[in-house]
């Protein structure tokens, strides 16, 4: 909750204003150059308004123009104003004037304070991601590690890459850190993830996303040596066509992992570019005096970084049906969509910063292929100028959801550094972790946060498990499905697997032994899944905090035809009052209420007796209730 002073803490979050980018306030999400859109905001009763304004800011100058009040029920009057999308991306928050103040509501909340304008509400001319993005979760692969076929290569052949570390014991741990970790070879390939589809489809998941399937000299394939072929020791191009088919068939969908920012040292360009300074291929690298002589990513000599104020290489990378991102998005492959390696640093480099314009082409290429494509960059950390929604279309959100999350739940004898840094990860209350997650949220537009991709770890970070302990996966899964977003899974985290960090954690999914697949965390996950998959309002509704502790925190997400309210505890829970008024929306009647909220998930019946809703006292717990 954003209080400014002490004389307005006594004010509870259901006491505050509330307006949100969903379709609940805002009459077009997309609207077109020029269009006027109108926003709404509900005021509780007891917030004693005296009028109310819009601020909108048109070619960096605000205005500030009255909202008309156009209902009042027995608990809140709603407003309504108008704001003329004159921008691609126009800003816009609510003034309140009062007997003895004023106050701002942004993305972050209420002010009884001036702030700046980074956390306005946001509305764009540019399109969200396709809608199957919500339909169910995204499923992350690290294919060396998934699943072997009969077809898989045979591990004691004599002809495998001279990089490789062969591993023969399907079960046994990665190599967590120093020499071999990029090369210990478990042989996974693209058959072997065909064969547990079924698997996948059963857990509730839609889309399919492998790392990268490019040949490298490592297992994780980051450093390409061509983007014109499916790895061989993964099964080929053939195989890679067998499981899109076999994806699609299913209804789901398949993203592929691009490294825009690089390639790989064996890279057939760049192999041409050190051997002819006078090639095409020259231009697609920055060349410096100090060594290696290149740049490269993060000074990793392997890994030299791509210049795209080459045109040729632009052509080849990223522009158009013919390039490397729109070849695959076409038969036989026909990949749904990208996500792009380290997106933030694509095109940036000393004085170059072109990383917006190279989103964008990305994103023209993928819409002119496919125009039901997705694209996702990775970003680490605050993506904020990154993401107006003109290039990608979301991020994988470490910064607003994992990190946080984290922080809440840790356990706090976990020794594990904090997010590479040299300290390990602050135990926070649940105060500071919305704090967090409504400051990150509040510099993007509505759309775009609803179409991030939410983690709990990834193939880059330590396991979940690891971090957070058994009693609270899934107080950590229940905010993962039920948060605004899309809930990514690490494949093996449904089943409990470890890892201390991003390289331990690519572990084996444990198919053929029992003893590492815990029956009780895959249920939990069976279990939450299935609530998100039946409830729009999870999927895609707008989200309103509702309370806020150190130990518990609430919030409703609201779709057009629903109300749901969460309630996820890491501790004992004793128990709280919220007011009926909280499941509508809008033009909802009271009436619409359920008289007995139907639990969605959890083992507690939320007591209402027609004007206020009872809270169980319980936790560590996940609860989540249709209200309407």
């Amino acid at each position: 909750m954003a209080l400014a002073s002490s004389r307005h803490r006594d004010l509870e979050l259901t006491d505050l204003p509330h307006h949100d980018g969903s379709e609940n306030y805002v009459s077009q999400i997309t609207p077109q150059l020029g269009e006027t859109v109108s926003v709404r905001v509900r005021v509780p009763l007891s917030f004693a308004e005296t009028s109310v304004h819009v601020r909108v800011v048109r070619d960096g100058e605000p205005r500030l123009s009255q909202a008309r009040l156009v209902a009042e029920t027995e608990a809140e009057r709603w407003y309504e104003a108008d704001v003329l999308v004159h921008n691609p991306v126009t800003n816009y928050r609510f003034f309140f004037a009062r007997q003895d103040d004023y106050a701002w509501l942004n993305g972050e909340g209420t002010f009884f304070r001036d702030v700046p304008d980074a956390s306005d509400f946001r509305l764009t001319v540019h399109a969200p991601a396709p809608h199957w993005l919500h339909e169910g979760v995204v499923y992350q692969i690290f294919p060396d590690r998934f699943a072997r076929s009969e077809n898989a290569v045979d591990l004691s052949q004599a002809d495998l890459p001279d990089w490789v570390i062969v591993e023969n014991d399907w079960n046994s741990d990665p190599i967590p850190s120093g020499p071999g970790v990029a090369e210990h070879f478990f042989g996974g390939d693209l058959d072997g993830i065909a064969e547990k589809l079924d698997y996948l489809k059963d857990l509730g998941v839609n889309t399919v996303y492998l790392t990268p399937v490019f040949p490298g000299r490592s297992n994780h394939r980051y450093d390409a040596a061509t983007f014109d072929e499916v790895d061989p020791l993964l099964g080929g191009d053939a195989a890679y066509a067998r499981l899109s088919a076999a994806v699609h068939e299913r209804g789901m969908r398949l993203m592929g992992d691009i490294t825009s920012n690089h390639t790989g040292v064996s890279h057939d360009w760049f192999r041409t570019a050190q051997a002819d300074p006078t090639s095409d291929e020259h231009s697609f690298f920055y060349w410096t005096d100090e060594e290696p002589g290149y740049a490269c990513w993060l000074e990793h000599p392997s890994l030299p970084k791509l210049n795209y104020h080459s045109q040729l290489l632009r052509e080849r990378m990223i522009d158009g049906p013919d390039s490397v991102i729109g070849r695959w998005l076409q038969p036989p492959f026909s990949l749904d969509g990208w996500r792009v390696d380290v997106a933030n640093m694509t095109g940036r480099w000393g004085t170059d910063d072109m990383t917006h314009d190279v989103a964008r082409t990305i994103r023209t290429t993928i819409n002119d292929v496919n125009p039901d494509s997705l694209l996702i960059a990775e970003h680490f950390h605050d993506a904020s100028h990154d993401l107006d929604g003109a290039g990608w279309n979301g991020n994988m959100n470490y910064s607003a959801f994992t990190r946080p999350i984290w922080s809440w739940l840790a356990d706090p004898a976990n020794e594990t550094p904090a997010f590479g840094l040299p300290a390990k990860i602050n135990r926070t209350g649940g105060t500071d972790m919305v704090a967090v997650m409504r400051q990150f949220n509040s510099v993007v537009p509505f759309k775009v946060n609803r179409d991030h991709w939410n983690m709990l770890g990834s193939h880059d970070t330590p396991r979940l498990r690891t971090l957070v302990g058994d009693d609270m996966i899934e107080v950590a899964l229940g905010l993962l499905v039920t948060y605004l977003g899309n809930p990514v899974i690490f494949a093996g985290d449904e089943v409990g697997l470890e890892g201390i960090n991003g390289e331990h954690a690519r572990k084996t999914m444990p198919w053929n032994d029992p003893s590492r697949w815990h029956d009780g965390i895959h249920a939990t996950y069976r279990g939450l899944l299935s609530a998100r998959s039946g409830s729009e309002a999870l999927r895609t509704g707008g989200l309103r905090w509702v309370l806020i502790t150190d130990e518990t925190v609430a919030y409703v997400r609201s779709a057009a035809d629903e109300s749901v309210l969460v309630v996820v505890s890491r501790s004992a829970f004793d128990g709280a009052q919220l007011p009926a008024s909280i499941g509508l929306e809008f033009g909802v009647d009271a009436a619409s209420l359920l008289d007995s909220p139907v639990i969605l998930y959890g083992s507690s019946a939320l007591g209402f007796d027609g004007s206020v809703y009872e809270l169980p006292k319980t936790g560590p717990s996940v609860h989540i209730w249709r209200l309407r």
